[in-house]
């Protein structure tokens, strides 16, 4: 199974683009390290084009690098090309891949002159912040479309597993609005499976070929010291690796935002900028959601988005499982199997709140969260909050089946003329409480 290829969403837009565009722009695919960003654009390469040249910046040889410091020549760089990688490039049916780009700024300028040209297509991967790092002194490319590209989300990794059925039928539970009864056993356990794996398609093959969760948990170790490396390459420091690792920490201690001073030890205002850089680091490696408190909840919410009061999430959530037992060498199958069937004695909520922040994003959601005083010593929080055209819906999030939503009725009593909908997240079925709707995790994507 060394050469599987899983099914992707992301696909039927490379699509589009190809369709739309007809050469006239690039595109770039934007991503955290280990989200299969190569293997769908070689398979759109191979599927879609006559021939493609694929340029692996990671191992290109130095007169590979060498071909884009002098561009005048376009025919003699595309000959050198096809020599080197002994493919034959036909105009308008062929494509041309910088994988890793970052690691040749000159090639990602070069883009609007290829593009120009018009004989191929282009499509570009780069992962981490070091996209943005390697480009400080060239040009980039206003010829260039961008696509973000996420770990497998909970469709694509049932579709992974063997099961195309499931959520074309829960779709169809969420329009009538109809319990799934004697089923919803079936299909929250199947959840949990995704949460614990994970949507790193490394962790998925893993998983299929194995079936055994420790193989799975050696894998997303091996991704995090990966991130740990990367974190250090762009922060000699090691303070944005902390931050990194210390999320599961930081949600565990039940307060309403990240104290990224509480980890790395700064505390006086002369950080402030090097706290931005930090944090900035942070969020344009997609590696992790951010989730800010809005003081204003209404549509429009970035307007009022507080840049010093947010959340900070794992982008997935089986990294995030393994993150949360970094503390033994390795998370045994014993805990993963107690997980996956609720009997872990343990507050699992914050993964459960991981989990529906990264399903929410992958419906393409932008998140906030909101806070206020219920009394001196105590605040009222509603944990995500997304908008529906003109309307906002909040959510709450339990990681049971404990149903009681005291913070979202208070939430709704004073902005009742914003809300469109109400929910609440947990483990049990669908249906009614009063005016909120109680919505099994499963169904998040249908929000």
């Amino acid at each position: 199974m060394a050469d599987i290829v899983f099914k992707r969403k992301i696909y039927g837009q490379m699509l589009e683009w190809k369709r739309v565009n007809q050469g006239s722009s690039a595109l770039m695919i934007e991503g955290a390290r280990r989200i299969g960003k190569s293997t769908v654009v070689e398979e759109f390469a191979r599927n879609e084009y006559d021939s493609f040249i694929l340029i692996d910046f990671n191992n290109a040889s130095p007169a590979t690098y060498a071909l884009f410091d002098d561009l005048t020549n376009l025919d003699m760089l595309f000959l050198e090309l096809q020599t080197t990688y002994k493919t034959v490039l036909k105009k308008r049916k062929s494509a041309i891949i910088f994988d890793e780009v970052q690691k040749c700024p000159k090639a990602r300028q070069a883009i609007k002159y290829l593009v120009k040209d018009g004989r191929y297509d282009y499509i570009e991967t780069g992962s981490l912040i070091s996209i943005k790092k390697n480009t400080e002194s060239i040009t980039i490319p206003s010829e260039e479309d961008r696509l973000e590209m996420y770990p497998m989300d909970y469709e694509e990794f049932m579709w992974a597993i063997g099961d195309e059925v499931t959520t074309t039928l829960l779709r169809q539970y969420w329009d009538a609005k109809r319990e799934l009864g004697a089923v919803h056993r079936k299909v929250i356990r199947d959840l949990r499976l995704y949460m614990l794996v994970g949507g790193m398609p490394q962790a998925v093959k893993a998983y299929i070929e194995h079936n055994n969760f420790q193989m799975v948990d050696e894998v997303k170790r091996k991704i995090l010291r990966l991130y740990q490396d990367d974190f250090r390459k762009i922060d000699a420091s090691g303070k944005v690796g902390r931050m990194f690792m210390s999320i599961p920490e930081q949600l565990t201690r039940n307060v309403s935002r990240y104290v990224p001073y509480a980890v790395i030890g700064q505390n006086k205002p002369r950080d402030d900028d090097r706290m931005v850089e930090l944090l900035q680091a942070l969020d344009e490696s997609k590696t992790v959601n951010f989730v800010y408190q809005c003081n204003d909840p209404n549509v429009g919410m970035s307007l009022t988005r507080n840049d010093n009061s947010y959340k900070l999430f794992l982008a997935d959530t089986g990294l995030f499982v393994t993150l949360a037992f970094w503390d033994k060498k390795f998370t045994d199958n014993i805990i993963y199997n107690k997980l996956l069937n609720d009997k872990l004695e343990a507050n699992m909520g914050y993964v459960y709140e991981n989990l529906v922040s990264q399903m929410l994003i992958a419906a393409g959601n932008k998140l906030f969260y909101h806070t206020w005083k219920r009394d001196e010593k105590h605040n009222y929080e509603i944990d995500f909050i997304i908008s529906h055209g003109s309307k906002i819906s909040p959510i709450e999030v339990k990681s049971s089946g404990y149903n009681r939503h005291v913070s979202l009725d208070n939430f709704c009593t004073r902005y009742h003329k914003r809300i469109e909908k109400r929910y609440l997240l947990y483990t049990k079925d669908l249906r009614q409480d009063g005016e909120t709707l109680l919505v099994p995790m499963y169904m998040i994507p249908f929000l």
